[in-house]
């Protein structure tokens, strides 16, 4: 693959190169006080992009999948019933590492392409009047089908069943780079990880931990040392780590949310938002319809594209990459081999969406597809001059 291309999957993502920079750093001993000062501002700067008060931030040498582990055997023990829904790849796994941890997951199943059924959870919430459900799994943003679910619903039916389960959300491909609101939405715990909207290099898991769910802490007994909240927290008092830290990441991550935050959380979130209207206008151009099953559910940061019957999307993917030196996400569980998946999140622009999209065009011209070589590329074009021009107008208001 050329260094020189920009990747459109989702995550790891782009890095703009001021944060290579930082994660390339000389050795640093991490128990003398500069450490503090890399570590400190780090986890100020998660609780702003989490939009958290409150929050204790925890940062894990890990990927989202140890966030996961995190999120529950510092909460839960043995089992636990937990309520969880199965609507994509992501939600999928998350279900399995319970089971084996040897919780009770009460699953309700969704089709692939649908968000999480808030109703559903309310009327089982509401039926659970001996508050045997211990905790509610939540994916906001489903990487596999390009899903996002609506967690401020998850909590109104939390609070509509007046059940005290925590919520544990899953936020790895949406956090840093859509809208997301920790104390606003009730949340307990949630994860995300460095290779994602914080456009880092994959390493670490990044676990946000609300007051109920540190008070659970004492009690759950779910077994766990590596990922031990109490351990970092007391590391934390210190300015240290229980162990060896990532140091390197550790001070990307600090430059990342100085970066975010300096653009604007509110514009950061517009910008994804822009450039992923520019490439569903594009999908549209094409004659072809996103995973996603309507509007409101729609990713801004992933885009899970539906190929015609019969033909095979990973062929697409795998021609982009050996063709022109491009790669986009596979088709993931159920939708293996029916789309292929547009990241754009984390270090992306209009610009870079475009020589996206104009690289798939090629390459479902050359596999044979009904695709008009400019048609996808020109609507996004007129989507991003106008919203470009709006943009600019408020900025001048």
């Amino acid at each position: 693959m050329h260094a020189q291309n920009p990747v459109f999957i989702p995550g790891p993502t782009n890095m703009p190169e001021v944060l290579r920079k930082a994660v390339d750093m000389p050795t640093l001993d991490h128990r003398s006080p500069l450490f503090a000062e890399i570590l400190r501002p780090a986890i100020a700067g998660v609780k702003k992009v989490m939009k958290s008060d409150r929050a204790e931030i925890f940062i894990f040498p890990a990927t989202g999948t140890g966030g996961w582990e995190t999120a529950i055997c510092n909460t839960l023990s043995p089992g636990d019933r937990i309520l969880a829904a199965r609507h994509g790849m992501f939600s999928r796994r998350w279900i399995d590492m319970c089971q084996r941890h040897q919780l009770d997951v009460e699953i309700v199943d969704a089709p692939w392409g649908e968000g999480l059924p808030a109703d559903r959870y309310e009327e089982i919430l509401r039926a659970d009047a001996g508050h045997s459900i211990k905790a509610v799994l939540a994916t906001h943003n489903e990487t596999a089908t390009g899903v996002r679910s609506d967690i401020a619903a998850v909590r109104r039916a939390l609070d509509a069943a007046r059940h005290p389960a925590m919520l544990l959300v899953d936020g790895v491909s949406s956090i840093g780079s859509m809208d997301f609101r920790m104390d606003e939405w009730g949340v307990d715990v949630a994860v995300t990880g460095s290779q994602k909207g914080f456009m880092l290099p994959v390493g670490l898991a990044i676990i946000a931990f609300s007051p109920k769910a540190m008070a659970a802490t004492a009690s759950a007994t779910l077994p766990r040392s590596f990922f031990d909240v109490r351990d970092m927290e007391k590391s934390y008092e210190v300015g240290g780590y229980p162990y060896t830290p990532a140091v390197g990441l550790l001070n990307g991550l600090k430059l990342s949310t100085e970066l975010l935050l300096a653009e604007g959380l509110d514009k950061v979130f517009a910008r994804h938002h822009r450039i992923a209207a520019g490439i569903r206008a594009a999908v549209k151009a094409w004659g072809l319809e996103l995973c996603a099953r309507h509007e409101s559910l729609y990713s801004d940061t992933v885009s899970a594209v539906q190929t015609p019957a019969g033909f095979n999307a990973n062929d697409l993917v795998s021609h982009a990459m050996r063709k022109y030196d491009v790669a986009f996400g596979v088709g993931l569980g159920d939708v293996s081999g029916k789309v292929f998946r547009i990241g754009h999140l984390g270090s992306m622009s209009d610009v870079m969406a475009l020589a996206g999209i104009a690289t798939a065009e090629m390459v479902m011209v050359d596999l044979g597809l009904n695709i008009r070589l400019g048609s996808g590329v020109a609507a996004a074009q007129d989507h991003y001059r106008g919203a470009v021009a709006a943009s600019n107008v408020l900025a001048a208001a």
